[in-house]
């Protein structure tokens, strides 16, 4: 199994944690309600998780831009 996270706002690949053996209580997961998890988290056929996160550059553009927190998408 694989993690493998990626910016909600932009899509880059932020990083990987790769051939990990850990569960879902030691990554903080079940401390997500369900609709949490849902938006943030895709569990691929090959036992590998997708996580949704965000990278520096959206994080900065969000502080710098708070109306942008209003919506999903602010990068076109």
């Amino acid at each position: 199994m694989a993690l493998h996270y990626f910016c909600r706002h932009c899509g880059i690949k932020v990083g990987s944690l790769e051939e990990i053996s850990l569960i879902s209580e030691q990554l903080g997961f079940q401390s997500l309600t369900n609709e949490e998890r849902s938006e943030m988290l895709a569990y691929q056929d090959n036992g590998d998780i997708h996580i949704k996160t965000i990278c520096e550059d959206c994080q900065e553009a969000l502080e710098r831009n708070p109306s942008y927190h209003e919506v999903d998408k602010f990068i076109q």
